[in-house]
């Protein structure tokens, strides 16, 4: 992948362009994670494209790559309770938002994969944006490796969910050990359908 999409908003007055998604936006448990990064304009990786096209290997290859030859790059996340708190949309929307400010870098303007959000700065929000867009694709790395290592800490922690398999994403095997212990406050996402359905009595407070 280049940056040839990204070559039409290029010009005298932008010459930083900062690419931004998230992940983890679909699943149970956990927090939602969004990544920004700022990439050298001349920059080629044929390994970057949407982390959703890549296999975990390829991710982790991608992430060493995108750490040492962005211009800069970050990770923010927002965590479950306040998912509830907010909806996921919102919490998304924030934890870009953190992304971008801990970039402590000039940004010229601001490329999303669909989400929009009030700046002042040139911004757009692409449908498929991480497909199309260098500087997306990069960001969404970012986001899913670190999401799957918070997962993987998160499965030391309650080694019975088998996070490290599942991802906190809703699969059979995920929904069948949510039976059988119950989901936990402050892991999971109580707003979310499949959580809802617990009753107080199968809520663990640990």
């Amino acid at each position: 992948m280049s940056l040839d999409y990204e070559q039409q908003y290029y010009s005298k007055t932008i010459k930083y362009i900062a690419g931004c998604d998230e992940a983890g936006r679909g699943c149970l448990l956990g927090p939602v994670v969004a990544g920004a990064v700022i990439l050298p304009k001349d920059f080629k990786c044929d390994l970057i494209n949407d982390s959703k096209q890549l296999s975990e290997k390829q991710r982790e290859e991608a992430y060493l790559i995108i750490k040492e030859n962005a211009i800069a790059w970050a990770v923010a996340e927002v965590s479950p309770e306040e998912i509830d708190q907010i909806n996921i949309l919102n919490a998304s929307r924030k934890a870009m938002i953190m992304a971008l400010e801990k970039l402590n870098h000039k940004i010229d303007m601001i490329l999303t994969d669909a989400v929009k959000m009030q700046t002042p700065l040139p911004f757009e929000a692409i449908i498929h944006g991480d497909a199309k867009a260098m500087c997306i694709a990069a960001a969404s790395i970012m986001a899913k490796v670190t999401r799957d290592h918070i997962c993987y800490e998160l499965d030391k922690k309650y080694p019975e969910y088998q996070i490290a398999k599942h991802k906190g994403y809703g699969t059979k095997l995920h929904m069948e050990l949510l039976k059988k212990y119950g989901p936990i406050k402050g892991l999971y996402r109580f707003s979310y359908a499949p959580i809802k359905e617990f009753t107080i009595e199968k809520i663990k407070l640990f």
